[in-house]
């Protein structure tokens, strides 16, 4: 099964110049708490409620700062192409929930979550990912 089967197409992202107060509000307005960060179609890094939070916050940013100065950039990706295997591998050994699809011009065209793969897979990797990556 390829990952464009299974991704989400509708997603959110958030623009370098964003203020923090912006993205999480759209972040609380929606109900998540990651948002891909593009310049035109290109993804330049990752934001979460926990970056907002632990980077910024915590570290004295105002709301008015940009989401440029606290995002995650080398974000870790997967092609549209690829086989459900290679991003439940990636999730598993980087630990994460949650990748940007791109596609083979490098443009940010979805998300796939470890919670879109336990709901629409049933294969015993999604488990072992979810344990791999639930470990402290």
């Amino acid at each position: 099964m390829k990952i464009r089967d299974l991704m989400s197409r509708d997603i959110h992202v958030a623009r370098p110049e964003d203020s923090l107060q912006h993205v999480a509000r759209r972040m609380a307005d929606g109900d998540f708490g990651f948002m891909p960060v593009v310049e035109g179609e290109r993804l330049i890094g990752t934001v979460t409620d926990r970056d907002i939070a632990v980077r910024a916050v915590a570290t004295g940013a105002g709301p008015e700062q940009a989401v440029s100065e606290f995002l995650s950039r080398d974000a870790i990706t997967v092609l549209d192409t690829d086989e459900l295997k290679i991003a439940l591998d990636l999730m598993s050994r980087a630990r994460i929930r949650r990748l940007p699809v791109i596609d083979k011009n490098a443009r940010l065209v979805g998300v796939v979550s470890l919670g879109d793969l336990s709901v629409k897979v049933k294969e015993r990797y999604a488990g072992e990912a979810l344990e791999s990556i639930s470990q402290p």
